[in-house]
């Protein structure tokens, strides 16, 4: 019995796909200027980031897997496989206009060159995965984070140069805010180190242009979130395996003695659940919002991650100072909200 279920004429395409931005009837509320599909997808982003970190914080430090480009490889990979099932049973469309009741043998869901065109944007992933995770490891968590919260600043002239986004004085002010308070929460812990700030800030431009490419792609390639996950996945995959063998991870996890222990693959399992919708979030997001709220974003689930990491993990020591620089980030956070809220 086949498994691809039946396309009756009322099978309808799941509701998470991209929509036109700025429908006149589905903003927030009046005088919005973000619509009830971003807030969702903002609000969406944050859940799963927080808790993909506390899946991948019980992998990585509960259990000592000392392989995580493994995971992202089997994130990447099970993203793919979600994607690739979800297309063939037409529950999900890859560009907008895409109809599923159209009868399609094909496995090549994307053009060549459609592919072609989003290479930009699997490039940019790449290279700001490989420098962000040298940046966690060339620095103290203090510091990287501290640092991190800069990107702010990279995003909003990433989105001035490749789609000349420009922002009012309130938005630059709750930005400003942002990183004073990042500065503030740091400020006891920073060491100068040339090699360390040099890694961070290149993760901090990657991160950037990652985001902005999402946006800036997103709207020219015809493709729609899942569409551009898929890209992403088709391109990334091969380049991320070859470079865990080169590596020698996948020796290593062969050779790990949890590997079939039923908490970590449990533990796995999730982790590659919640990146398949944290990867969507951040393109939907992305598209649906901007680059900019992304980031933004970010920021605020900071506060619930660090709050259930202390929860949950422990062993994060009290600073009065860095408690003060965190909430004047979240205020910074909080006020950029309002203001895209109430279109200022």
């Amino acid at each position: 019995m086949s498994l691809k279920p039946s396309i009756s004429s009322d099978h309808t395409m799941l509701p998470l796909s991209d929509p036109p931005k700025n429908q006149p009837d589905d903003k927030l509320f009046k005088g919005s200027a973000m619509t009830k599909r971003g807030a969702y997808a903002a609000i969406s982003y944050m859940s799963c980031a927080v808790l993909l970190v506390m899946f991948n914080k019980a992998a990585l430090s509960s259990y000592n897997f000392p392989c995580a480009n493994v995971i992202t490889l089997l994130q990447m990979a099970s993203s793919s496989f979600f994607l690739y099932i979800l297309r063939r049973w037409r529950v999900i469309s890859f560009t907008a206009s895409e109809s599923l009741h159209i009868s399609d043998t094909s496995t090549q869901f994307v053009s060549l060159k459609t592919l072609k065109h989003t290479f930009p944007l699997a490039a940019a992933y790449l290279l700001y995965m490989l420098v962000t995770m040298e940046a966690v490891r060339g620095v103290n968590v203090p510091m990287y984070t501290t640092l991190r919260r800069t990107t702010v600043v990279f995003t909003m002239l990433a989105e001035f140069v490749f789609v000349g986004q420009r922002y009012t004085q309130s938005v630059v002010f709750s930005v400003g805010l942002i990183i004073f308070g990042a500065f503030v929460a740091g400020a006891r812990d920073l060491s100068f180190d040339g090699y360390g700030y040099a890694v961070v800030f290149m993760a901090n431009i990657t991160t950037a242009i990652y985001l902005a490419t999402i946006a800036r792609i997103g709207k020219t390639s015809g493709l729609n979130s899942f569409g551009l996950m898929w890209c992403n996945s088709i391109l990334c995959g091969p380049v991320l395996l070859v470079w865990t063998f080169i590596r020698g991870d996948l020796k290593t996890t062969i050779d790990f003695p949890y590997l079939f222990s039923p908490g970590f693959l449990v533990i796995l399992l999730f982790s590659c659940i919640l990146a398949f919708f944290l990867n969507y979030c951040i393109f939907l997001n992305t598209t649906l919002n901007s680059a900019l709220t992304q980031t933004i974003c970010g920021n605020m689930k900071d506060l619930f991650t660090i709050g259930f990491g202390w929860i949950i993990f422990g062993g994060l020591p009290f600073d009065f100072w860095n408690v003060v620089g965190q909430f004047l980030g979240f205020t910074g956070s909080g006020l950029y909200a309002y203001f895209k809220l109430i279109g200022k």
